[in-house]
């Protein structure tokens, strides 16, 4: 018998319906939904633990997006051809749920959370990623677990002027902003997206867009929770004592703020901090019994209250610096002589050494998931050891943040790269952070363009890259530019924008706090682009603009278009054409067919072997050309004439009529085979394609020779009725014609 449910709908402007469906489905969760659209299917369920671990300080919260093969027909590619860790792109999808949901459980709640967003089914038009957000939201609205929200994520992208709710996937390859934002129905919470080079408005008014059609995504959450009858669980998971919070509060306070005031360099003031934290242990005199847990976590609140006073008080920065202020700025491009291109961005105490690596379409990154593949031939991987920071870890390869903060600095400068035909390479990118104190995705931003113009790359122009702050209090708010560490901990938003001179390309916006108002926001977006103009300045000191050709080692890369008619005669039987011209050039020849035409694209390190692998290609595609002089290799001699290769693998008849001007009787000891000739293409049989070609045409005419005038007319030929039936021609007999023409030899 089929469980009873509860359904609620939502409409989109353009008449598309998102359904949301609980009691159905993994009714042994705390919460779960079915959300459909077309034929997307989306299950999402959360399940927290009945009671939080002792002394936690923070909720242990898990979100996992997945995609599964099924959903689109596929069979998994990998050796066990089954679903295993999540991709790149799972990562980024579950990433965009979890730093929406996040801020919206409250402070108090630490029980063990996991949140998984599952697709079973998969319509391909539908772009699964704007309805996960509103999935996970839902699953929380219709369970016990204590939320602040609901939220909802919807994308927002500008299609021919127009902003457009939930693009389909066709529509979306024509769009010039792209950008995923989430928010409750009173604040925006989270954007990250893209965008070709758009303004600080434009910006504003697409999250307003996008925030109008959240607003009722939300609406229909609260209406399926109020069905349900859902109410949040009761818990208490701290504990508290007023006394001591008093103490730390009186002794530290001062102390503190006075230490934040210092302006000293990250490492001092950490160390300032944990000597007052030690000093505070130590009043409560030798053998008190402390309760280190509880003193912890008074003391950061002190840290908390200190910095952010300090800030909305005096307008004065952990470093010292001006609200608007960004760190001082040294960096060089061409640091790494062996590597194709590479950069030294250094910001203030955050460094990026970051090195571009140009190779081939065989270089190209395959991708293969349930949703999305293809080949991706711009990457960029940024990774975080954990020297950086000064600390001591296990190396265990990329994590989310480091796949998160790849992904946005890739968003930022693909945006800026030339056309593939201006620049056929597959481009790799690779950041070291060397040292970590805040931006360090934007750090990557500003030598990734420096590197890749060392590199010769010829981008657009120079992308910049900042991450803003924000302190709130009630009415009061100071935007903070270029970010510290410590100001992004202990702050309220974390906003990252890049752009050239020209515009925004990327953006990535987390808020700590119930929403964002608008006043900031466009706060926010002014001293970001006063800054981000700053930053361009310092780089063009290095670097202003893209080197005029590649280092002198980089491996050269030729494209060339061929009708895709060539592609097999390029490959030869069994690889066999291209295998030879690879081995006898020493490059590596990929073939890709686009239409009507073929990409070829030729990489090698050495010239010689570049000009010789295209010539050979340029040889077998070319068209034969009327009038046209070639140099042909005999390849065999008949009675009547001889085949001459005059192209590769093309084959025209050159008749013994037209090999001088004076009569030859007989082809013996006139050629031999493999002779180079010289021949002019007179003819191709528009019936048959055959080639005729001449020799004698290249040659002076005999004086006294006369030239054969076009045949007078005769009129029409009488009719003489019927040929008479001549019987069967003898065997091996063979016509003039057939004598004269050869066409037993197919050119």
């Amino acid at each position: 018998m089929k469980p009873q449910s509860t359904l609620k709908s939502i409409h989109l402007p353009d008449g598309r319906v998102i359904t949301i469906e609980t009691g159905l489905m993994a009714r042994q969760a705390d919460g779960a939904v079915l959300v459909s659209m077309g034929d997307t299917r989306l299950l999402a369920t959360v399940v927290s633990a009945k009671e939080a671990k002792e002394d936690g300080d923070f909720m242990p919260l898990t979100v996992d997006y997945q995609e599964k093969f099924a959903s689109t027909g596929k069979i998994p590619g990998s050796f066990q051809r089954r679903e295993g860790r999540l991709s790149d792109y799972e990562v980024l999808i579950s990433r965009l749920i979890d730093r929406a949901l996040r801020p919206l459980f409250p402070e108090d709640y630490h029980a063990d959370t996991q949140v998984q967003v599952t697709l079973f089914s998969s319509d391909a038009e539908i772009l699964p990623d704007a309805l996960a957000g509103l999935a996970a939201s839902a699953a929380l609205a219709v369970s016990n677990v204590p939320f602040n929200g609901p939220i909802s994520e919807v994308r927002v992208a500008r299609i021919d002027g127009e902003f457009v709710i939930n693009p389909s996937r066709s529509a979306l390859e024509m769009a010039d902003m792209d950008l995923m934002v989430a928010a409750t129905l009173e604040n925006v919470m989270m954007v990250e997206g893209e965008a070709k080079e758009c303004s600080e408005q434009d910006l504003a008014q697409a999250i307003l867009v996008a925030h109008n059609a959240i607003k009722d995504q939300c609406r229909v959450q609260l209406e399926l929770r109020a069905a349900v009858g859902a109410t949040p669980r009761a818990y208490l998971h701290e504990r508290s004592d007023d006394k001591l919070r008093h103490a730390v509060e009186s002794f530290c306070y001062d102390k503190v703020y006075n230490v934040a005031k210092s302006g000293a360099p990250k490492h001092e003031r950490s160390a300032g901090f944990r000597q007052v934290l030690e000093d505070f242990i130590a009043s409560l005199g030798e053998g008190a019994e402390v309760d280190k847990f509880l003193v912890k976590k008074y003391f950061h609140d002190v840290e908390y209250s200190a910095m952010r006073n300090m800030i909305l008080d005096e307008e004065r920065r952990l470093d010292g610096r001006r609200l608007d202020e960004v760190r001082p700025i040294w960096c060089e491009a061409g640091f790494l002589p062996a590597t194709h291109g590479s950069a030294l961005f250094t910001r203030g105490e955050t460094q990026s050494l970051t090195s571009v690596t140009l190779g081939s379409k065989e270089d190209e990154q395959m991708i293969d998931g349930a949703v999305i593949s293809g080949y991706n031939n711009f990457l960029l991987h940024y990774n975080f050891p954990s020297f950086s920071t000064g600390e001591t870890r296990p190396n265990r390869g990329p994590g989310r943040r480091e796949v998160g903060h790849g992904n946005l600095a890739m968003r930022a400068l693909k945006q800026v790269l030339p056309p593939q035909e201006e620049c056929p390479y597959t481009i790799r990118i690779v950041s070291d952070i060397l040292e970590s104190n805040g931006s360090s995705s934007m750090a990557t931003v500003c030598a990734g363009t420096l590197a890749l113009m060392d590199a010769g790359i010829q981008i657009k122009g120079p992308v910049s890259g900042i991450a803003m702050g924000l302190i709130t209090d009630g009415d009061r708010f100071k935007v903070l530019s270029d970010i510290l560490g410590d100001e992004d901990h202990l702050g309220d938003m974390d906003f990252k924008l890049t752009g050239t001179s020209k515009g925004i390309t990327a953006c990535q916006m987390d808020i700590k706090i119930d929403g964002l108002p608008y006043e900031v926001l466009l706060k926010a977006l002014t001293q970001a682009s006063a800054g981000r103009a700053h930053i361009l300045g310092e780089m063009n000191k290095a670097l202003s603009q893209p080197r005029e050709d590649y280092r002198p080692h980089v491996p050269r890369i030729t494209q060339i278009t061929i009708d895709r008619e060539f592609i097999g005669a390029i490959i030869g039987p069994g690889g066999k054409i291209i295998q030879e011209i690879q081995r006898e050039t020493a490059s590596t020849i990929s073939i890709e067919e686009k239409g009507e035409q073929g990409i070829v694209q030729i990489y090698t390190a050495d010239k010689a072997g570049m000009d010789k692998a295209v010539a050979r290609i340029r040889g077998i595609a070319a068209k034969p050309e009327m009038g046209a002089v070639y140099s042909g290799k005999v390849k065999s001699i008949m009675p009547f004439g001889a085949f001459v290769e005059f192209m590769p693998g093309k084959d025209g008849l050159l008749h013994i009529s037209e090999i001088r001007w004076e009569r030859i009787e007989t082809m013996d000891g006139v050629f031999t085979e493999g002779q180079e000739i010289q021949v002019k293409l007179v003819e191709v049989d528009p019936k048959t394609g055959k080639f005729r070609l001449s020799a004698k045409a290249l040659l002076p005419r005999p004086e006294g020779m006369p030239e054969r005038g076009p045949r007078p007319d005769r009129g029409p030929r009488p009719d003489r009725g019927p040929r008479p039936e001549r019987g069967p021609r003898p065997e091996g007999g063979e016509s003039r014609a057939e004598q004269q023409d050869g066409t037993e030899g197919d050119a």
